[in-house]
Protein backbone atom coordinates (compact mmCIF):
# COMPACT_ATOMS: atom_id res chain seq x y z
CA UNK A 1 0.00 0.00 0.00
CA UNK A 2 1.22 3.44 -0.85
CA UNK A 3 2.15 5.63 2.30
CA UNK A 4 0.79 9.21 2.57
CA UNK A 5 2.94 12.03 2.32
CA UNK A 6 2.64 14.26 5.52
CA UNK A 7 2.69 17.73 3.73
CA UNK A 8 3.50 20.47 6.59
CA UNK A 9 4.36 17.92 9.20
CA UNK A 10 7.69 19.16 11.08
CA UNK A 11 7.22 16.35 13.76
CA UNK A 12 9.82 13.55 12.94
CA UNK A 13 8.22 11.40 15.65
CA UNK A 14 4.74 11.75 14.14
CA UNK A 15 5.78 10.64 10.76
CA UNK A 16 7.40 7.52 11.79
CA UNK A 17 4.15 6.72 14.36
CA UNK A 18 1.92 7.36 11.42
CA UNK A 19 3.93 5.38 8.87
CA UNK A 20 3.93 8.55 6.63
CA UNK A 21 6.24 9.30 3.23
CA UNK A 22 9.55 10.36 4.56
CA UNK A 23 12.88 11.38 2.70
CA UNK A 24 15.90 9.68 4.71
CA UNK A 25 18.34 12.07 5.90
CA UNK A 26 19.84 10.15 8.26
CA UNK A 27 23.55 10.12 6.46
CA UNK A 28 23.52 13.66 7.12
CA UNK A 29 23.81 12.84 10.70
CA UNK A 30 26.66 11.23 9.83
CA UNK A 31 28.53 13.84 7.48
CA UNK A 32 27.51 16.31 10.25
CA UNK A 33 29.15 14.33 13.28
CA UNK A 34 32.30 13.81 11.26
CA UNK A 35 33.03 17.25 10.14
CA UNK A 36 33.42 18.12 14.16
CA UNK A 37 32.75 21.51 13.54
CA UNK A 38 31.84 24.11 16.47
CA UNK A 39 29.17 25.74 14.14
CA UNK A 40 26.50 24.31 11.40
CA UNK A 41 24.92 26.68 9.50
CA UNK A 42 21.95 24.90 7.74
CA UNK A 43 20.34 27.67 4.90
CA UNK A 44 17.91 26.06 2.90
CA UNK A 45 15.05 27.79 1.03
CA UNK A 46 11.13 28.07 2.81
CA UNK A 47 9.72 24.58 3.21
CA UNK A 48 13.61 22.04 2.01
CA UNK A 49 12.84 20.43 5.92
CA UNK A 50 15.08 22.40 7.84
CA UNK A 51 12.85 21.94 10.86
CA UNK A 52 11.60 18.40 10.15
CA UNK A 53 15.49 17.73 9.78
CA UNK A 54 16.14 19.77 13.89
CA UNK A 55 13.30 17.16 14.61
CA UNK A 56 15.00 14.09 13.17
CA UNK A 57 17.97 15.11 15.24
CA UNK A 58 16.60 15.74 18.34
CA UNK A 59 14.53 12.45 18.47
CA UNK A 60 18.03 10.67 17.28
CA UNK A 61 20.43 12.30 20.40
CA UNK A 62 17.82 12.93 23.04
CA UNK A 63 17.74 10.36 25.90
CA UNK A 64 14.48 10.80 26.31
CA UNK A 65 13.55 8.76 23.09
CA UNK A 66 16.57 6.42 23.72
CA UNK A 67 13.56 3.38 24.64
CA UNK A 68 11.48 4.23 21.74
CA UNK A 69 11.63 2.52 18.94
CA UNK A 70 10.56 4.92 15.66
CA UNK A 71 11.71 2.18 13.26
CA UNK A 72 10.19 2.28 9.78
CA UNK A 73 8.45 -0.89 7.92
CA UNK A 74 9.75 -0.94 4.35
Amino acid sequence: MARTVGIGLQNFEKIMENNLFYIDKTMFIKEWWESNDEVTLITRPRRFGKRLTMSMLEKFFSVDYAERNLSVDI
